[in-house]
Formats: structure tokens, C-alpha cells, sequence
């Protein structure tokens, strides 16, 4: 790796701040940018790491830091392979837009355990989130428009069967009030009827039977069981049907 050109008194090898902690696990909800540096030096593989070092995501007590006071490359594979702890490695470049880099824990030049990844993104820096918590963020956004859509079609359904009660609420009031009209009516017309029969019997036992059998025919142009059973509640339901035999009741009174 090419050596990189010196950094600025004030950024090179200066100590960090004192009672300084490391950098905590979650970070993504902030991000890190100094337009003053990007303005005063090049954002490329070769510098990029000194302006993450100004971040607050960097952490002082990594390897690198220690190649930094020894003015070595901090990203120098060949020096941090021999040494143990916590160090960053620039894993992915896209010159001047984006710059991956990942914090991991060596125990040995060969095992490595990464820890965590921070991307500079056209001079932003930003923590990447971890998997396990990508994962909960689109279960957790899942699982609310589920409860979401299992409550509105619960709350339509509690109003549809609402209408539906009062529906048949309604439909069953109507037709209780309207067979007790229609019984009533029968009631009354039976008992006419009742009167008519005693009355025509009176009438017929000072007659001949021949005369008997006239009157009965004139009185009543249909037989009386037909006529009753016209009066059923299913054929009352038509109110023509009911004033006729009403007015044909009225005119034989009057006879």
C-alpha cells in the first residue's frame, strides 16, 4: 500500500482526549461529517482513515492508533497481522463516494472476529446496522401491519354483524306485530261470521227447506270454510283481499 502523504500537525499523532471511552455497539442513529477537513484535503484510501479517526466512532485504543504514533500506515496489513486486539480494516473503495470499513477483534494472523462496519458514504460517516437488529426492525414493522390489518377487518366485521342484528332484529318486531294484526282481524271476522251463522239459522227454521237452501246460497255466495280459509293470515296479507271480504260482510248486514 502506498505510503500516504503526512496529516496536519494538529491530527497526526496527537494523544486522545483524556477519560476518552470507546465507542458504544449502537451508534446508527447518529453520523459524522467536518466539511473543513473535506475541503482542506482528498478523500481517498490513503487519507480516509485519518478523517474516520476524527468521528466519534473511532475507537483510541485500537492497533491502529498505535501504528499512527509510530507514523505507520495505520492500515498496514503486514504490522497489524502481528498484533492483537481490536483494529479497523478498509474492506470495500469506490473512490471518492464510498469507503467500508470494519472494526474486528484479532486474536491471531489468521483468526479474526468482526465486531462491527462503518461506511463513509460521499464524506458521511454512518455505523452499519447488525443483522440481528435489521431483522427485528422489518419483523417488528411486519408484525404491526398485520395487527394493523387483523383490527380493521375486525372492527368491519363487528359493524357488519351489528347491521345484520339490527336487521334481523327489525325484520322479526315487523313480522310478530304483523301476524298479531292479522290474527285480530281474523278473530273479528270469525266472529262475525259466527253471528252471521246463528243469525241465518233463526231465519231459515221459519222458512221451507227448499226456501232454507235459496237463502243460504243468497247469504253466502261461497261456502263458509272456503271462506275461512281465505282469511288465513297468509292470504290476509294482501289488503285488498281483506276489504273485500270486509265489504261483503258490511253489504249482507245491510241485506
Amino acid at each position: 500500500m502506498a505510503t500516504p502523504p503526512m496529516a496536519p500537525p494538529s491530527m497526526e499523532g496527537t494523544p486522545p482526549p483524556m477519560a476518552v471511552q470507546p465507542p458504544g455497539t449502537d451508534m446508527t442513529g447518529i453520523c459524522f461529517k467536518d466539511q473543513l477537513w473535506l475541503n482542506s484535503y482528498p478523500l481517498d484510501r490513503n487519507l480516509v482513515f485519518d478523517y474516520f479517526a476524527i468521528s466519534p466512532f473511532y475507537d483510541w485504543t485500537c492497533n491502529n492508533e498505535q501504528l499512527r504514533q509510530r507514523s505507520i500506515h495505520p492500515l498496514d496489513p503486514s504490522h497489524l497481522s502481528k498484533m492483537t486486539g481490536t483494529e479497523y480494516s478498509l474492506n470495500e473503495v469506490m473512490e471518492p463516494h464510498l469507503f467500508v470499513f470494519r472494526k474486528q477483534k484479532r486474536d491471531s494472523p489468521e483468526k479474526v472476529t468482526p465486531m462491527l462496519t462503518y461506511y463513509v458514504l460521499d464524506g458521511t460517516i454512518y455505523q452499519a446496522p447488525q443483522l440481528c437488529n435489521v431483522f427485528a426492525a422489518r419483523i417488528g414493522r411486519a408484525l404491526y401491519y398485520i395487527s394493523k390489518a387483523f383490527t380493521t377487518a375486525a372492527s368491519k366485521l363487528e359493524k357488519i354483524g351489528y347491521v345484520d342484528s339490527e336487521n334481523e332484529a327489525a325484520a322479526f318486531e315487523s313480522k310478530v306485530t304483523k301476524e298479531t294484526i292479522d290474527f285480530k282481524e281474523v278473530k273479528r271476522v270469525d266472529h262475525i261470521l259466527q253471528s252471521l251463522q246463528r243469525k241465518s239459522l233463526c231465519l231459515c227454521s221459519y222458512r221451507q227447506p227448499h226456501h232454507h237452501r235459496h237463502f243460504q246460497k243468497a247469504m253466502f255466495p261461497l261456502p263458509l270454510q272456503k271462506l275461512r280459509m281465505a282469511l288465513k293470515p297468509s292470504k290476509l296479507e294482501s289488503p285488498n283481499n281483506l276489504r273485500w271480504i270486509l265489504s261483503l260482510i258490511k253489504a249482507r248486514l245491510k241485506e
